[in-house]
């Protein structure tokens, strides 16, 4: 048997008629083949309550693809979709039973993640625009994960002489969306260009860092975690891992920090050891 079991399908007699049927092979895994691994279930647009709360018995994580970040923007991609009624309304209804039900009423007595996907560069909009609904929907549903598709034109549709998004796009949205979630970075922070996108050439980390701690480096064995994650090359386990060493002893040089799984060539800029910038070995041209 699979390790995982992804079901989706497209829309076949309406999304009510459609969730039913996904629902109803969820069921014959579960009950009938007894399948204990992973399933991640789609949610159709469309799809009534009851039809959200019995795929969250049956599934580790439930999804609805909101595709445009806003209604304006998905009147573009997709004009036959609603956006708050179909759309984002099934991951509110998610939040609302997760807060209502208790844990143990679900599969492996936990509640299901929920995860949403955009096409970035469908519909003209900014990434400050796709990020703002990123960041709604982890602070109000508790969104596990957003996914972005650079958009690529398809022959014989409305889009098929629209521009491909840049692959970096993508990168770049996966990166900074990662910032907000986990990092606790909040939109101010991102460095969005004038047209309220983010820079292709620059890892948003770094250029907040080159910004805000170029002219005032962080001490090392001061600093607390919150600030040691928005150190360029230390991330969650680097930082604990910190935290832990600095327990029993002072980081001196940049030797230890590679030690502790630090990436510590990017991290040295932005760093003091005991009110000391770090040493760096000069690149050779």
């Amino acid at each position: 048997m699979a390790e995982g079991v992804f079901l989706s399908s497209g829309v076949a007699g309406g999304g009510v008629r459609t969730q039913d049927k996904l629902l109803a092979t969820a069921e014959l895994l579960r009950q009938k083949y007894q399948y204990r691994g992973y399933i991640h279930l789609k949610i159709m647009p469309g799809a009534e309550k009851d039809q959200v709360y019995r795929a969250m018995q049956l599934a580790d994580r439930v999804s609805i693809n909101l595709e445009a970040p806003n209604t304006e923007r998905l009147a573009k991609l997709a004009p036959h979709k609603i956006f708050l009624e179909e759309l984002l309304q099934p991951l509110k209804w998610v939040e609302e039973i997760r807060r209502t039900v208790p844990a143990h009423k679900f599969w492996n007595g936990r509640w299901p993640s929920t995860a949403t996907q955009f096409v970035a560069g469908g519909s003209d909009e900014s990434d400050l625009e796709l990020l703002t609904a990123t960041n709604w929907l982890n602070k109000n549903v508790r969104l596990k994960r957003a996914y972005f598709s650079a958009f690529h034109p398809i022959i014989d549709t409305p889009f098929e002489n629209k521009p491909a998004t840049d692959p970096m796009r993508e990168h770049r949205l996966y990166q900074a969306s990662f910032l907000l979630r986990d990092y606790g970075f909040d939109l101010e922070d991102l460095p969005f260009t004038s047209e309220s996108n983010l820079p292709l050439h620059a890892d948003p980390k770094q250029a907040w860092a080159q910004m805000y701690l170029a002219d005032h480096p962080i001490e090392i064995n001061k600093a607390e975690k919150q600030e040691l994650i928005r150190i360029p090359g230390i991330g969650l386990k680097g930082a604990d891992a910190i935290l832990n060493a600095r327990r029993t002893r002072k980081l001196c040089d940049l030797s230890s920090l590679k030690k502790l799984g630090v990436i510590a060539e990017r991290a040295a800029p932005y760093l003091l050891f005991n009110g000391h910038q770090a040493a760096t070995q000069m690149k050779l041209l």
